[in-house]
């Protein structure tokens, strides 16, 4: 009867010692870090609260973004697609500028997937609304604080970054615009 026990405690230690690795395994880690570098004047534009990087602060970065479910938790944040706007160059997915009244978002490099959801449509929902957004652009979270990405720092890992049309369509007030707590799932 001992023998039976200690082999059930055994089997029952390696299942959950497996399972714990599977999660682990599963979890989106940091990938490195850049180092700040101070923007020439006048070079980060800091519409919609954008952050510019600061000389010598670190700033991790990512290959990966949390795993993708019918939920799937980020963070909202704003962004203009237009000439001129916060958002830097044309958009990623289709070399074009976007107006801030239409839906659209640029996410996280895991979430980006090497173009794989460019040009398709999200369902965000959040503030007890939804909205579809077309995908343009990749908010980028392996790289930052240069020229081509507007002197800001690299995106966390779980961003959605959003037009204006997105914050109205959820019904934010304008006032809360910057960061919100979501869920998004392919359309």
């Amino acid at each position: 009867m001992k023998m039976s026990n200690s082999i059930a405690s055994f089997v029952l230690l390696l299942i959950l010692i497996s399972t714990n690795c599977l999660c682990s395994a599963q979890q989106c880690r940091p990938s490195g870090r850049i180092m700040g570098k101070k923007p020439p004047p006048g070079e980060c534009n800091k519409e919609n609260d954008s952050d510019c990087c600061v000389q010598g602060k670190a700033y991790t970065t990512y290959k990966c973004s949390p795993a993708v479910s019918r939920h799937t938790k980020a963070e909202l944040t704003l962004n203009s697609f237009e000439k001129g706007g916060d958002g830097g160059g044309p958009s990623e997915c289709d070399n074009q500028y976007h107006s801030d009244d239409t839906p659209v978002v640029a996410l996280s490099t895991g979430w980006f997937n090497d173009r794989s959801r460019c040009l398709h449509n999200i369902t965000i929902s959040g503030n007890g609304k939804s909205v579809v957004a077309m995908v343009v652009d990749e908010c980028d979270s392996t790289m930052g604080c240069d020229e081509d990405h507007d002197y800001q720092p690299p995106c966390s890992n779980n961003i959605v970054d959003a037009s204006k049309a997105v914050w109205k369509a959820l019904g934010v007030p304008h006032n809360q615009w910057g960061g919100l707590e979501i869920t998004w799932s392919d359309a």
